[in-house]
């Protein structure tokens, strides 16, 4: 098997909020494309990332926990930071990485990590 693209679904309640929410959090422009009522893709260009509206958003699907490798995690730590976002704390591993995740308001947990060499 060749894979040659990847979405990641997260469920949330309010889906005109989580649009708004990641537009800000992760510095997007308008959905790419919103394929059926209660869904809208973002395509981030190693992956397409579908928000799925759900009245329960923690139980309707496995809890996947996407891992987004950045230039900087200690500055995307900050700005999120800033904005008021719920992260938890820069970790680092010496020689390896730093990482951190992003929790949006629906509990879904996205992690950011950064290679060091």
């Amino acid at each position: 098997m060749q894979v040659v693209g990847i979405t990641v679904g997260l469920p949330v309640s309010n889906l005109a909020g989580a649009v708004a929410w990641y537009q800000q959090a992760f510095e997007l422009g308008p959905p790419a494309q919103a394929p059926v009522e209660g869904i809208v893709e973002f395509d981030l260009g190693v992956f397409w990332l579908q928000l799925v509206t759900s009245d329960d958003p923690a139980s309707t699907m496995a809890q996947v926990t996407p891992n987004l490798r950045v230039r900087n995690a200690a500055w995307e730590h900050q700005r999120l930071h800033y904005m008021g976002c719920r992260v938890s704390p820069l970790e680092r591993i010496e020689g390896v990485g730093e990482f951190f995740d992003l929790t949006d308001p629906d509990g879904n947990t996205i992690s950011f990590s950064t290679e060091l060499g």
